[in-house]
């Protein structure tokens, strides 16, 4: 539940098919990383239930038909057919379910309800989209052996947490953008090259902050864009590959084997 009262934003969840298949899903004997499994619940679950107890009722699964849209629809989710790509399926989700929306991935395992409450409490009345970066400290001094991508800015190295919050019906117009920056993510010079000369020799003399590059990434679009810093550093790790899936179930152990210790 958000501060500001019901939370009345509905959620698409991502969990398409990756073109050719998922290797990791396969290496642990699923269709589909959606359905791995950690302390007893899949993926998918662990993220609706954290949805669910953040106070939102209506939440949609973009997914293809098979193991996943029927584990989605099991769990009371609205499954939602993929696009050609994320930003195509968070079009076509958008046109379901409208603003506001939050959006996030079917591989956050570690998604916290108060992370959902921070996204939108932290998003500026005015703005039409927000977008939660963790910078890299923050990562490091919760999980130290995660290994993420980081984009270089004046105030910081920041990380991706997969939350995005679409809160007008104006946020549309950064969906069509979103397959660019899909596109440039890791090569964050390019997406400010796009802006502009101005924005791109600020980038690289380092006097851009990630606030101001994303404003200008708005402005260009021509939507209100604000930046939401995660508090919590586990908000930026998901689960893509084997390491990750290690790390998040040994922490996981650890906080029961902590709270098994320490009961209340």
């Amino acid at each position: 539940m958000s501060s500001r009262g019901t939370l009345e934003a509905a959620a698409l969840v991502l969990a398409g098919t990756r073109p050719g298949g998922d290797p990791f899903a396969a290496a642990q004997g699923v269709a589909h990383k959606s359905l791995i499994k950690i302390d007893g619940k899949t993926l998918l679950e662990r993220v609706m239930l954290a949805l669910r107890e953040a106070g939102v009722s209506r939440i949609g699964v973009s997914c293809d038909e098979g193991p996943v849209a029927d584990l989605a629809r099991g769990l009371g989710a609205q499954v939602i057919p993929t696009g050609r790509g994320p930003s195509a399926s968070v079009l076509s989700g958008f046109e379901v379910l409208g603003a506001p929306l939050i959006v996030t991935t079917s591989d956050h395992a570690l998604l916290q309800p108060g992370w959902i409450g921070e996204l939108v409490d932290g998003t500026p009345e005015d703005a039409d989209l927000s977008v939660m970066l963790a910078e890299r400290a923050t990562v490091q001094r919760a999980m130290p052996e995660s290994k993420r991508t980081y984009l270089r800015f004046a105030d910081g190295h920041w990380s991706g947490c997969n939350l995005f919050y679409l809160q007008s019906p104006e946020a549309r117009r950064a969906i069509d953008t979103w397959s660019m920056v899909e596109a440039d993510r890791k090569r964050p010079w390019r997406i400010a090259a796009r802006l502009g000369v101005g924005t791109l020799l600020s980038m690289l003399l380092g006097r851009l902050t990630i606030a101001e590059g994303l404003a200008r990434l708005g402005d260009k679009i021509g939507v209100q864009a604000a930046l939401v810093s995660a508090s919590n550093g586990l908000a930026a790790v998901d689960v893509d590959k084997q390491a990750d899936l290690d790390a998040v179930r040994a922490l996981i152990a650890r906080e029961k084997e902590g709270s098994s210790a320490n009961p209340v």
